[in-house]
C-alpha cells in the first residue's frame, strides 16, 4: 500500500521544491577555521567531503535503480516498481487518490502537476480533461468530476510512454534531484542520499514540522552533518529518529525506517553497497548487485 505522497499540511508548492526547507537548505556554511586562528578548514569536514566524491553517488544509474527498488518495497510491496506506472486507488488516507510510480495524490498538488506535465508532453491525451476536477479537487479528498472512469483512464495512459516520461521527470523534479543535492550538500553517502529521499517521497518539501525541512532542521538540532564535520552515522541516527517521531506522531507504520534504513546504518552501509538484504511490512527483499 503505498504512502502518502506529501505532508498533509498542504499542497507541493513550487518555491518549496527548490528550497526545500526554506534558506537553511542551501548548501551548508563551510566549517569556521581552526581554533588557532589559521583559517584552516575543519579537517574532518574536507576528509569526508573526499570520502564523498569517492563513492557511488544516488543519482548514478545503479544507484538511482536502487533507490526506485527500495522506495517500491515499502510503498508497493514490489522491487518491480516500473509496474507502478498504473497504480491508482484512494487509500482513504485523506489524499483522494493515489496513483502512479511515487505516489502522486489529487489533494497535495502534485498529481495535478503531473497531469499538466503529461499534456505538454502528449497534448490532448485521455488525462487532460480531468485537469478542470484535479484544480478543483486539490487540497481535499473528494473525487469529484474524476469519477467513475478517472481509474480507467489512468491505468491506459499508463500505457503511453509519454506518461511514464512525465511522471519519471516529476519524481525527479520534486522529490528526487532536491533530495539528492541537498544530501550531497550535507556531505551524506548514498544512504543518507536515500534516507533524504524517502523523507522527501513521504512528508514533501516545506518547513513545516512534519514535513522534509522541518525533520532535518530537528536532526540538525542534535548534530551536525559531516559538511560541518560532524559524525556521518550520528546525524544520520537524529534523522531517521527525527522521522520516526513524525511517523509515529501520525500514526504510520515506521516500518520503511527502521527495518531499511535504520538495519543500513546499524550494519555500517553508509554506502548501500550490494548484496542489500531487508524484511519490511513481513517481505523479504534482495537486491544481488
Amino acid at each position: 500500500m503505498p504512502a502518502p505522497a506529501t505532508d498533509p499540511g498542504g499542497p507541493v508548492d513550487q518555491g518549496e521544491i527548490s528550497a526545500l526547507a526554506g534558506p537553511s537548505a542551501a548548501a551548508p556554511p563551510s566549517p569556521s577555521p581552526s581554533a588557532s586562528g589559521s583559517g584552516t578548514a575543519d579537517p574532518s569536514a574536507a576528509a569526508a567531503a573526499a570520502a564523498l566524491s569517492a563513492s557511488p553517488a544516488l543519482d548514478s544509474p545503479r544507484m538511482k535503480e536502487i533507490a526506485q527498488q527500495l522506495v517500491s518495497s515499502a510503498e508497493n510491496s514490489s522491487l518491480d516498481w516500473q509496474a507502478q506506472y498504473k497504480y491508482i486507488e484512494d487509500i482513504q488516507d485523506g489524499r483522494g487518490y493515489t496513483g502512479g510510480i511515487i505516489g502522486f495524490t489529487s489533494a497535495t498538488n502534485d498529481m495535478l502537476q503531473l497531469v499538466r506535465h503529461y499534456q505538454t508532453l502528449n497534448p490532448g491525451n485521455r488525462l487532460v480533461r480531468y485537469l478542470p476536477a484535479l484544480q478543483q479537487v486539490d487540497g481535499t479528498d473528494s473525487h469529484e468530476g474524476l469519477d467513475p472512469t478517472f481509474t480507467e483512464d489512468w491505468r491506459a495512459a499508463a500505457q503511453d510512454p509519454a506518461f511514464q516520461r512525465a511522471q519519471d521527470e516529476e519524481r525527479d523534479r520534486v522529490y528526487f534531484t532536491p533530495a539528492v543535492r541537498q544530501a550531497k550538500a550535507d556531505g551524506l553517502h548514498a544512504l543518507g542520499q536515500f534516507a533524504y529521499y524517502d523523507a522527501l517521497v513521504m512528508h514533501g518539501p516545506g518547513t513545516g514540522p512534519r514535513s522534509f525541512g522541518g525533520i532535518r532542521a530537528a536532526a540538525l538540532a542534535k548534530a551536525l552533518p559531516p559538511s560541518q564535520g560532524g559524525d556521518e552515522t550520528a546525524y544520520l541516527t537524529a534523522f531517521l529518529n527525527a522521522r520516526r517521531s513524525v511517523m509515529a506522531a501520525a500514526q504510520h507504520d515506521t516500518d520503511r525506517v527502521d527495518s531499511v534504513q535504520a538495519a543500513f546504518l546499524r550494519a555500517g552501509n553508509l554506502t548501500l553497497a550490494t548484496p542489500l538484504r531487508w524484511t519490511i511490512h513481513g517481505d523479504s527483499y534482495t537486491i544481488a548487485r
